[in-house]
Formats: C-alpha cells, sequence, structure tokens
C-alpha cells in the first residue's frame, strides 16, 4: 500500500513537496484554503543567494545548493506541465553607491562574483545613474516569473503527476496523541494520512506556537522595451526585475508591524517608485501596469524553519521569509528524503523548529506546543 502524505499549504513551498514526494511514489493530497496569498505566488523570484548578501554559513550553502537545482528542477516541471516555467538564468547585478558596501557579498570559490567599476557598469548597463562607484556581477544567479508562469506550471505538474488538490479548504484541527499526529481536521472533515507536511506560510503559527509571522511587502510593475534591461538589478533601496518581454517588477517594501492588513497604500508604493526612478531613471516614462502585496513567512532570525516537527510524522516547511521562491526545490528534496526514506541532511540541523529558545524572544510564547486551534485565514 502507498505511503500517504496530507501536505497542508497550496503555495510553491507546498506544492514543490508535493510534487516531489508524488514523484517518489507517495500518494499525496494538498489541502489549502487561499493558495492567491502565498508569498510564492506574489514574489518577485529572484534566486539571489549572493545578490542579496547572505552570509556564509548554512543560509548561504542552502540557497546555493537550491540554485544549482534550479534548471533541472524547472525543466521537470516543464516537461510535466507543458507550459514555460518562467526561469531565466539571466544574473544579476548589484550596482553600488557606497564602497562602505562593497565587500558585505560572498563570494564562494564555486560561483565568484566579477567586480565592475563606474565606467564597466555604465558599459553593460547603460540605463543606470551615472554617479554609482561600481558593481558586483553574479551571472550565476537569475529568476523566474513565479506570478505568471511558475506557480501555474508547477500547480499543472502537480496535478499531472497525480497529486490530488483541495483548494478553498481550511485546516481546522492537529490532533497529537504522545509523539505522533494521529489526525488532522479541515472544514470538510477528517484528514488521515501515514505524514503530515505543514506548509502555510505566513498562517504557520495558527497551528503551532512557532515564532513565524508574516512581514507585508507591496510591489509594482511598469511595461518598458524588452532592451532597456535585460539582467536584474538588486540595488540598495529596491530590486528591479526585467523579464524577457520588458514587464519590469519592483519591489519590494518591508512592513513588519502591517500584519496581514490587505492592499497597496500610497506611501510605500511612492517611495519605493521613487527608489527605484533613481537607480534607472528612464522606469519614470514606462507605463505603469499593476501594483499588488504579500506576506512574507518571517522568522526572528529570517532563516526557515524546516525538518520533522515536535511530532514524529509531522514535518514542517515554512519561514522561508524573502527565499521562497529560491529555496522551493532544496526544500522539496530535504524534506522527502526525510519523510520518505528517513534520511536527514546535515544541513537540515540549523533549520529545525527547536532553535528557538523555549520562550523566544520575539513572542514570549511557549515552543513548541501544538495548537488545535480554529484560523480564520489559512493557506
Amino acid at each position: 500500500m502507498a505511503f500517504e502524505v496530507a501536505v497542508f499549504g497550496g503555495g510553491v513551498i507546498g506544492l514543490a513537496i508535493a510534487l516531489e514526494l508524488r514523484l517518489r511514489g507517495a500518494m499525496v493530497q494538498v489541502y489549502s484554503q487561499n493558495s492567491q496569498a502565498a508569498a510564492g505566488r506574489v514574489a518577485a523570484g529572484m534566486l539571489a543567494p549572493q545578490s542579496e548578501g547572505i552570509e556564509v554559513g548554512p543560509m548561504l550553502d542552502l540557497g546555493l545548493r537550491s540554485r544549482s537545482l534550479y534548471a533541472s528542477w524547472t525543466q521537470q516541471i516543464e516537461q510535466l506541465s507543458g507550459q514555460d516555467s518562467g526561469y531565466w538564468p539571466c544574473g544579476i547585478l548589484v550596482p553600488l553607491s557606497d564602497a562602505a558596501n562593497r565587500d558585505r557579498y560572498p563570494h564562494p570559490a564555486e560561483s565568484p562574483g566579477q567586480w565592475l567599476s563606474a565606467a564597466d557598469l555604465r558599459d553593460f548597463q547603460p540605463a543606470l545613474r551615472s554617479d554609482l562607484i561600481g558593481g558586483w556581477w553574479f551571472p550565476q544567479e537569475g529568476q523566474v516569473d513565479s506570478r505568471r508562469a511558475l506557480y501555474p506550471a508547477l500547480r499543472a505538474a502537480a496535478i499531472a503527476s497525480g497529486v490530488i488538490l483541495h483548494e478553498g479548504v481550511a485546516l481546522q484541527e492537529l490532533v497529537v496523541t504522545g509523539d505522533r499526529l494521529q489526525s488532522a481536521t479541515t472544514e470538510q472533515g477528517p484528514v488521515q494520512a501515514d505524514a503530515y507536511v505543514l506548509a502555510t506560510g505566513a498562517w504557520s503559527g495558527d497551528w503551532l506556537q512557532l515564532p513565524v509571522y508574516p512581514v507585508k511587502g507591496q510591489m509594482f510593475s511598469l511595461q518598458a522595451h524588452p532592451d532597456l534591461l535585460r539582467h536584474v538589478l538588486f540595488g540598495e533601496q529596491a530590486y528591479i526585475v526585467p523579464r524577457r518581454d520588458g514587464l519590469i517588477v519592483v519591489g519590494a517594501t518591508v512592513e513588519a508591524t502591517a500584519g496581514f492588513s490587505p492592499g497597496n497604500t500610497a506611501g510605500p508604493l511612492q517611495s519605493l517608485m521613487a527608489e527605484a526612478i533613481a537607480l534607472v531613471p528612464a522606469l519614470a516614462d514606462c507605463p505603469l501596469v499593476e501594483t499588488w502585496w504579500g506576506y512574507r513567512p518571517a522568522t526572528p532570525d529570517e532563516w526557515p524553519i524546516l525538518g520533522q516537527g515536535p511530532a514524529e510524522n509531522l514535518f514542517l516547511a515554512t519561514g522561508h521569509y524573502r527565499n521562497g521562491m529560491l529555496l522551493a526545490p532544496i526544500t522539496a528534496q530535504l524534506l522527502a528524503d526525510q519523510i520518505l526514506d528517513h534520511r536527514t541532511d546535515p544541513l537540515l540541523h540549523a533549520f529545525r523548529y527547536d532553535r528557538f529558545s523555549i520562550h523566544d524572544s520575539s513572542t514570549h510564547q511557549p515552543l513548541p506546543a501544538l495548537a488545535g486551534l480554529s484560523a480564520s485565514t489559512s493557506q
């Protein structure tokens, strides 16, 4: 009889795990209340462990490993779905105006960056403003068009592989006895499985007393000529992500106290637009296409929570913060290894749920109790 897994959360992380499990032979059902609100559905899709300046250590290692999986992972998704994944290894440019920031970017031996002088930078990307001191070029980094391509392709690939999706279905209760999660209940009734995965993003605190909380981000897009920008720009105050068809995605605000407040607001968007135009002046003449917002699932140390949880058959994949799109392939691989093969990669130790103190300094809530709660909003 096939091993059965229930995945709660139908965003990119939940679907990536579900697809990997199914391709390894498990029977998988995904329950999602509102996948449209998932951070991965609204992200710009940068694949930028070095450009983001992640410090040398487990988080950078996780990001580099995941980035190395992207080409084969998206190729598999495209083959299963028959759709374009939106993956584009276009490289990322980090333009700098302050020499003090030059040395904060990691350069592992397998993925060195290239420093461009001010003159080289102008030749490489003429649309940038003229007073920059130079910039780092990371040719191995890139992007994925998560909103228009990857998410729908991933969803289609999961369905094609045999994953069963239950959309618009809210998780209501988790029932634990001893060291096992015995069952879960949704608004449609009980869910029985051999293993359970909690991948509900910023809503994960509804089910476990984990320090996962929303950090709202607002973004906008512009339409430009496709030749204006051909590489992602990771600026000091904004990032600019050009798509192949000339659409330009600009992000993102970081609103840690906004909670789940919905909607776009004028002030943060005005500031974001000003930063983008200051970096690439020609953007001032580009038509505005769309504005949107989402909720990053953050933790106090800004690292995800991955692996086995407080019950032996409960597995966690949440708290990816800014890096959900980047980390989707490695999260799926490591979780599937642990769930189906009982094999725990040493790297997962740094991302355990119990790395936080018994009383987390941000939430002052005891960890890690299981919560049998009714949530008003959950993925």
